[in-house]
């Protein structure tokens, strides 16, 4: 008969791994003096962000971690730390953990990784500067937007020129 201890050591590592296979993108944040209501009020912000923070024994992280592409993660996992499983885009996601260790130096960012590739703090750091999803397709829209606004600008300045002409010729004859 398994002890408690390890089934639930067992769990924790099979929650991890599927959770990696469905997001895709994982942050490492060390917590280490961060209050437990501070810890809460970040889950709540990072479910907004579809975003979670999981909080599990460094041991088990680093065998969930073993044996697969986000390997080389390894070696930042060592004291209190959490692992943040992001499902939808990164950028939110990160502008959040960036601006809750402005509010709480204690919470430090260590790296992670972005579809199996292997990212550091400074890209997260990065990553939270840019705009959102939404931003950048209004900004392609307005740039793919703009030369066909100026074709039917011109066009219809030429247009309106030819009318005027001829409505100075029509009056020049009627004169």
């Amino acid at each position: 008969m398994k002890k408690i201890g390890l089934i639930v050591k067992e769990a924790s590592q099979s929650r991890i791994k599927d959770t990696l296979k469905d997001s895709g993108t994982v942050f490492i944040v060390k917590y280490s003096g961060v209050s437990s209501p501070d810890l809460c009020s970040l889950r709540q912000i990072l479910k907004g962000a579809n975003a979670s923070l999981f909080i599990v024994k460094n041991s088990v992280a680093r065998r969930a971690f073993k044996d697969s592409a986000l390997e080389p993660l390894v070696k930042n996992i060592d004291g209190p730390c959490g692992l943040i499983f992001i499902k939808d885009e990164p950028v939110g996601a990160s502008q959040v953990l960036c601006n809750f260790t402005k509010e709480h130096e204690q919470l430090k960012l260590e790296g992670g990784a972005l579809s199996d590739k292997i990212i550091e703090k400074e890209d997260i750091e990065h990553m939270a500067k840019l705009p959102s999803k939404e931003v950048l397709r209004a900004q392609v829209v307005g740039a793919l937007n703009s030369p066909i606004s100026g074709l039917v600008i011109t066009l219809n300045q030429v247009l309106a020129k030819f009318v005027i002409c001829l409505d100075q010729i029509k009056q020049k004859k009627t004169s």
